[in-house]
């Protein structure tokens, strides 16, 4: 398929795309790529309101926020979903339905965009919606990698097991949300690389 000659059709039946998954699934790199491909606006919901980040040394800086490391130690991976899903729903789905309103030729992507949370809008004609998904050792390796895993103490170890638990937790909900609601998704494992991922993820959309 060439996106570039569906691009004037995708455009008559749609002026918002939703992109979601869990952390480390690929959601950023697809909507980028889609974002460029189109000609749209690309958002990420990450950017809309601050929560406890990745329990590991980010870019730029020297030490894990405390109030992170409290965050992940003191709660359960149960009871870090519970949590994400809360702030998902009190302080970014508000803003996420207000920017859908607002703008057209439009890209979203993020963690935020939680099935249950986004349905009514996804239900609204000229929204599409997409998930990724991908196996327990998929995310295992992505965390590992990019919190450079075999290289932290146990301290910082434990943080991000956490992390990945719930991620994993997160994905597993996720998909058993998407498969009730009749969404549509994409397995990234069976995906070669990103112009392969934004085609197949344009053919979907396009079906639907």
């Amino acid at each position: 398929m060439n996106i570039f000659i569906n691009q004037s059709k995708l455009s008559n039946q749609t002026r918002t795309i939703l992109i979601g998954g869990s952390s480390h699934a690929g959601k950023s790199t697809l909507a980028q790529s889609l974002a460029a491909k189109l000609g749209w606006n690309y958002r990420s919901t990450d950017k809309l309101a601050r929560h406890p980040g990745r329990p590991w040394i980010q870019d730029n800086k020297k030490f894990i926020p405390q109030h992170v490391v409290e965050h992940y130690q003191n709660l359960s991976p149960e009871e870090l979903f519970v949590d994400v899903i809360s702030h998902y729903e009190k302080n970014v789905l508000p803003q996420v339905e207000d920017i859908v309103c607002s703008e057209e030729c439009l890209i979203i992507e993020g963690s935020a965009l939680y099935p249950g949370l986004v349905r009514n809008l996804v239900r609204e004609n000229e929204v599409k919606a997409i998930w990724l998904t991908g196996s327990e050792q998929l995310f295992r390796t992505r965390i590992y990698k990019e919190s450079n895993f075999d290289n932290v103490g146990e301290n910082e170890k434990y943080l991000i097991e956490k992390f990945l638990q719930r991620t994993l937790l997160y994905n597993q909900r996720m998909m058993e949300l998407v498969r009730n609601l009749g969404f549509i998704y994409i397995d990234v494992e069976s995906i070669s690389n990103t112009d392969e991922l934004s085609t197949k993820c344009m053919e979907m959309i396009l079906k639907n």
